[in-house]
């Protein structure tokens, strides 16, 4: 089964206009820094990140350190293109993109696992279980614990495969970045632990 990502500027906008159109986005709120900001900014994201977390038994924390090393909550986001004659913008490094700068292929593995035909990378909810998931499917191919921001980062980036054959050894500016991803994932839990009072509450028909 082939997960068709319907909101992705693959399938909606033709290659040649989007390299003529330059606006930029933005993320969906001020202060990327402070996660109880981000949530009552988006309370609908505290709700879906939520249910990955009940789902994946995956610290909310983790999975939103990972969406801001990956996007900065942007939904759009997708790698720089190369430059033509270091000019002329070409194509994109990878297939990354959306929240979570997931590639075709591993977007494809999840949806087969999860049986979805139509989640988005560019849908905030899809993308949080779609890190819930990952982490949980690297704990049981490596057992990586599902708390383990460091680790679970470097599976995110690496793959299975190449965290199993350590490929981030030599990856010294890779190490850097996971150890970012596990302190802002530390910070994050302790703002969730004071503002948890604060947060909205799921209504009864969401």
């Amino acid at each position: 089964m082939i997960c068709i990502d319907f909101f992705s500027k693959r399938f909606l906008i033709p290659i040649i206009v989007s390299a003529l159109l330059n606006g930029s986005s933005h993320a969906a709120t001020k202060n990327i820094e402070n996660v109880c900001q981000v949530f009552l900014d988006n309370p609908r994201w505290l709700w879906a990140a939520s249910e990955a977390q009940q789902r994946w038994q995956v610290p909310i924390s983790l999975m939103m350190a990972v969406i801001f090393q990956e996007s900065h909550f942007v939904k759009d986001a997708e790698p720089p293109r190369k430059k033509l004659f270091n000019l002329i913008p070409w194509v994109r490094p990878t297939t990354a993109e959306g929240y979570p700068q997931a590639t075709d292929d591993t977007w494809h593995l999840y949806c087969k696992n999860r049986k979805r035909v139509s989640a988005s990378r560019n849908s905030f909810s899809d993308a949080v279980d779609f890190i819930g998931w990952y982490i949980s499917y690297a704990h049981g191919k490596l057992r990586i614990a599902k708390t383990d921001a460091y680790a679970g980062y470097l599976a995110y980036h690496e793959g299975i495969q190449g965290y199993a054959t350590k490929s981030f050894n030599h990856k010294f500016w890779l190490k850097h970045v996971a150890r970012n991803v596990q302190q802002r994932a530390m910070r994050y839990h302790q703002q969730l632990a004071q503002c948890q009072p604060r947060l909205p509450v799921r209504p009864w028909w969401y």
